[in-house]
């Protein structure tokens, strides 16, 4: 009898041990992005046996290799992040943002600064891991604890799951877009945005001429030193000490150009690596009237050779009584959902876009850097404080 007891118990032992084995199998395996991977979603592990290891770590980073320009999206109202590569929405999660003392800022940033294990230098060291820094003021994304609701001191926080994978994906650089409502990228065309100059034997980037234009209105030409952000030179050395070419020879990482064109200054700026090139003197048709906040992105091509392919992020204009009114209603421990706004922003873009004259020989300038990831960005605003000497342009839209 106990032997017919001990052997059901064994049994019965082994079916509960079978589906935590099969669910490890999907951590270790876990197909590139999957559906999207969310909070649902599992990481691999970095447990690998030594024999493996080398093999893995390729297998790992190719498929963890974004296909094209990477675009994160937070939207206050849903406490949400949508993460986007190359235009398509390849992962979704929560996030906590700042409380009403201490509110997240809205607007257009960048990853300025990564740090895989950080402590807060304003809040008692609290920690931060994974932290990823988008304005010079400590305001950043990383892991912690995530209630249903805001809940931060401006910081965005995320799971620590999506936090980690996130962290491994993106690079200095990488767009950062945070808006009341969610936002969705959608793909535009219009004859104002900038085509890419077809490059030539003669043409480089160390022999176009920028034309400098400073707040006196006077003009000066110079030529163009090679720019490269601290990214683009760590790539470099990299490929230099692997071997591949000489050092001497090796060829520069081109760094994409950001664009930012204000209504407030009338004037556009030009930045490449987080390192300003120029800027100038822009004409705009009804000066007094809003042109709105749309942020424009270069995409991947789609097939070599293709046209150049725009994104566009259109961030609305809201009240932000009515969204404290909202959050108040809202109760505690609840994600407040709310569905895209079906009002066609990409009609107040294009306006926008034909109602700025901007200069040929900038235009020229442009297209001549424009590569996949370059940016451009169109705003009411001047460019806020936060933009400084190792970032690019950041744009507040309080």
């Amino acid at each position: 009898m106990c032997s017919t007891v001990r052997a059901a118990l064994l049994s019965a032992f082994a079916v509960c041990l079978l589906p935590i084995g099969t669910a490890h199998a999907k951590f270790s395996f876990w197909p590139q992005y999957g559906s999207w991977w969310g909070d649902h979603a599992p990481f691999r592990h970095n447990h690998q046996h030594r024999h493996t290891k080398s093999e893995s770590a390729k297998e790992n980073q190719s498929q963890e290799t974004p296909k094209g320009p990477l675009q994160i999206i937070i939207s206050i109202a849903d406490q949400r992040v949508s993460l986007y590569d190359n235009g398509s929405l390849i992962a979704r999660s929560s996030v906590s943002t700042g409380v009403p003392r201490h509110p997240t800022p809205l607007g257009v940033f960048s990853v300025i600064g990564k740090e895989r294990w950080h402590r807060s230098n304003l809040y008692s060291g609290a920690p931060m891991p994974y932290m990823q820094r988008i304005t010079q003021s400590g305001i950043a994304l990383h892991a912690g604890v995530l209630p249903g609701y805001p809940a931060s001191h401006g910081c965005i926080r995320l799971t620590n799951d999506f936090a980690i994978r996130l962290w491994h994906l993106t690079k200095r650089g990488a767009r950062v877009i945070i808006a009341r409502q969610d936002v969705v990228p959608v793909e535009i065309t219009n004859p104002h945005l900038f085509v890419s100059k077809p490059k030539t034997a003669f043409d480089s980037s160390e022999n176009l001429p920028i034309a400098v234009a400073s707040n006196s209105n006077k003009t000066a030409a110079t030529t163009q030193a090679p720019l490269m952000s601290n990214v683009g030179t760590q790539e470099t050395a990299e490929s230099q000490a692997a071997g591949s070419t000489p050092s001497g020879a090796a060829p520069q990482k081109v760094v994409p150009i950001s664009v930012f064109v204000s209504r407030k200054l009338s004037r556009l700026f030009v930045r490449q690596g987080f390192t300003p090139l120029f800027d100038v003197a822009v004409q705009i048709q009804n000066p007094e009237e809003p042109l709105g906040t749309h942020v424009f992105t270069v995409m991947e091509p789609q097939d070599e050779g293709s046209a150049v392919r725009w994104s566009l992020v259109s961030i609305p204009e809201q009240s932000r009584s009515a969204d404290s009114t909202k959050e108040r209603k809202a109760p505690k421990q609840q994600i407040v959902e709310t569905a895209p706004s079906a009002t066609p922003l990409s009609d107040n873009a294009n306006t926008a876009l034909d109602r700025i004259e901007i200069p040929q020989d900038a235009i020229q300038q442009i297209s001549a850097l424009l590569i996949p990831g370059s940016s451009l960005i169109i705003s009411d605003y001047g460019i806020s404080s936060e933009t400084g000497p190792y970032t690019d342009f950041i744009v507040l839209t309080h």
